[in-house]
């Protein structure tokens, strides 16, 4: 008989949620397969089983916390009676002959009930789970009867029966009476509560200040415009912008290093590497992938690892080393339309660059002339403890005048 414990997952994870289910009592697993899929603080974990057998019981039900080192399922090691507990008398066979019915209605129900059970992917069966939305009212256009996450926010959206069409409900409804209005309750997931949580931290565990300036894009824009072609053709990856921010940060790190820091107590922790995390937006809130080693990739290297760690984080793939060791963080809240923002710390960072959208407006060119130009502001939110105003301005003044002038991009390696 084996143990099912939650593994060790990180220095700082100590807990996680429940979050599917993949074997349930009475199915076969073998070792080394997935049984359990756990969401902790960053990413999504699979748990695998041990040793071969049957599972034999479940010990906590999905939605539920569990901390590390906590028994989570029992599997009973082959799935069979041992043969020292058979007795050797005779009858024994009788007795046998006696339960197959028993045991055969017992694995029919099994199998009835796991066929009963709706196919759902992990992020749909946690937002049906917020919802309280029944995973077997939900239809689905997916071939295989999959139901996925969409699915679920289309049939949340739908505009209820009428009280004489709909049947007699099942569970009390999401939405309550506060003071004769209407509301939803929606339990945060794990990863937005630490989110609020970490985000408060930082506020009140650092001096956070934010400079801000702006740049004009016109020659990163017409450089991309005259090189993506062949970039492509080259490299098989779109040249985008995140390459030449992420190069631009480098290069100023290099020149203002407190930047690329970490004050630990009364010590300065200078960082003679660059792995620069970007933030990425997923339906489970924000996560920041770490791109490796930035300073000496270049832009297609850095580009097509943005590509993947993007995709991981929207499959929710990533691994937890994905997330951690970053030294400085971009974020572009541009791609959402953001003009203007500040941008907060991350974790023990002492920068983040944040990036806006690009916005054409008239530029003085010289005391006679004006010009419209593509434009954008850029602001470095950065603790005060670590860095002074003249070091902030001066990062963002050069990532300014590099992105003005990309060529120079290549010299700085």
């Amino acid at each position: 008989m084996a143990e099912i414990k939650v593994p060790e997952l990180a220095e700082s994870i100590t807990e996680g949620t429940i979050a599917q289910w993949l074997k349930q009592p009475g199915d076969h697993v073998e070792k080394g397969e997935y049984i359990v899929e756990l969401e902790t603080d960053k990413v999504n974990v699979e748990v695998i089983s041990e040793e071969s057998g049957i599972v034999k019981e479940l010990k906590a039900a999905e939605g539920d916390t569990v901390q590390v080192g906590e028994v989570i399922a029992i599997v009973e090691a082959g799935g069979e009676q041992s043969a020292e507990a058979k007795p050797a008398a005779e009858p024994v066979k009788e007795e046998v002959a006696a339960e197959e019915p028993k045991n055969e209605q017992v694995q029919e129900k099994a199998d009835t009930e796991k066929k009963d059970r709706p196919i759902a992917s992990p992020a749909a069966r946690k937002l049906a789970r917020e919802k309280g939305i029944d995973l077997s009212e939900v239809p689905t256009v997916d071939p295989l009867g999959r139901v996925r996450k969409q699915d679920i926010t289309s049939y949340s959206n739908q505009p209820k029966q009428s009280a004489e069409q709909a049947p007699a409900p099942k569970a009390a409804p999401a939405v309550s009476q506060e003071e004769g209005k209407p509301v939803e309750r929606v339990r945060l997931s794990r990863r937005r509560q630490t989110i609020a949580k970490r985000l408060v931290e930082v506020q009140q565990n650092a001096a956070m200040l934010t400079t801000f300036n702006e740049i004009d894009m016109t020659a990163v824009m017409d450089l991309r415009k005259r090189k993506k072609d062949k970039f492509f053709e080259e490299n098989d990856v779109r040249l985008g912008f995140m390459s030449f921010f992420t190069k631009a940060v480098v290069a100023a790190l290099k020149k203002y290093p407190a930047v690329n820091s970490e004050l630990q107590g009364d010590e300065l922790v200078l960082k003679k590497f660059y792995d620069i995390g970007v933030a990425v937006s997923t339906d489970e809130g924000l996560v920041v992938p770490v791109i490796r080693d930035c300073d000496r990739k270049n832009f297609a290297e850095i580009e097509a690892d943005i590509l993947a760690v993007a995709k991981k984080a929207r499959d929710n793939k990533l691994a937890l080393s994905d997330l951690q060791g970053g030294t400085f963080t971009i974020t572009n809240g541009g791609v959402f339309g953001s003009l203007l923002s500040t941008p907060i710390l991350n974790g023990t960072q002492v920068g983040i660059l944040g990036m806006h959208t690009i916005q054409t407006r008239p530029v003085a060119i010289d005391a006679e002339r004006m010009e419209n130009r593509p434009m954008m502001y850029v602001a470095l939110s950065y603790d005060h403890r670590v860095i002074d105003g003249k070091e902030a301005v001066g990062f963002l003044v050069t990532v300014k005048k590099l992105l003005e002038n990309p060529e120079d991009l290549l010299l700085q390696g």
